[in-house]
């Protein structure tokens, strides 16, 4: 069923949903609050958009330029309309394409930054792939893995351009090995942890494309207090 909501704690955004599909998460959020923005950025990627969320989200922080990329049509579709009822057309620009196709037909060092909220298990025999081809897409590397993510962010990036991407915490050696074997150099690391004595469960990376070695570790960052409700830190990421 598809539903209009508010976008979290931003009081003038809207964001068009599908129960059925993939809704977007806290992943979604915590990705364009760590990303590195700064007056030199002027034009940004966004890999696997689904509705748009994080691009929305970055439209706030930046006055440059996104182009974001979704191949399921269906969710593309809800990305369009959210684009629309948000008046961001002058300032998002939505493709329903594989990445590796738009990467294939584009020049190369066109953007400042790339975000990605790509999928996060491994594709196995033994995987329990859920039955929605939605889901599957969004959560199995069935379509994109991390090779192919920084493969594309190697030709795309500008040089000393960044890539910043939310991921499982278990998958952490693996994105820094495959960040490296594209001279794409981990500059930004920061954990997130569901609770006070709990183990972290995310992890927030960002690299830069041949960028000197030195690696800086962020305070960790706490998503839930004991009773179940978003952290203060937490909070200030739902306001404009």
């Amino acid at each position: 069923m598809e539903v209009i909501n508010y976008l979290l704690g931003y009081e003038n955004l809207k964001i068009y949903q599908n129960t059925d599909m993939f809704n977007f998460s806290l992943d979604s959020v915590l990705l364009p609050n760590f990303v590195t923005l700064s007056k030199k950025t002027k034009k940004i990627l966004d890999i696997g958009s689904g509705n748009a969320v994080i691009p929305i989200i970055l439209s706030t922080k930046t006055n440059a330029l996104i182009d974001a990329v979704e191949i399921q049509k269906e969710v593309y579709e809800l990305g369009v309309k959210s684009i629309k009822l948000n008046k961001l057309e002058d300032r998002i620009n939505l493709y329903n394409e594989d990445i590796k196709d738009f990467y294939k037909n584009s020049e190369t060092d066109v953007y400042d930054t790339i975000t990605c909220n790509p999928p996060f298990f491994k594709k196995v025999e033994t995987s329990n792939v859920n039955e929605s081809i939605y889901k599957t897409i969004a959560r199995h590397e069935v379509m994109l893995n991390l090779d192919d993510i920084m493969k594309i962010a190697k030709k795309l990036l500008k040089n000393n351009g960044n890539i910043a991407i939310v991921h499982r915490t278990d998958r952490l050696i693996d994105i820094i090995e495959t960040m490296r074997k594209y001279n794409i150099e981990p500059k930004k690391i920061r954990f997130i942890y569901p609770k006070v004595n709990t183990e972290s469960n995310i992890v927030l990376v960002e690299g830069t494309k041949n960028g000197k070695s030195g690696l800086k570790i962020l305070n960790p960052l706490i998503s839930h207090n004991e009773n179940d409700e978003y952290t203060d830190e937490l909070k200030e990421y739902f306001t404009e």
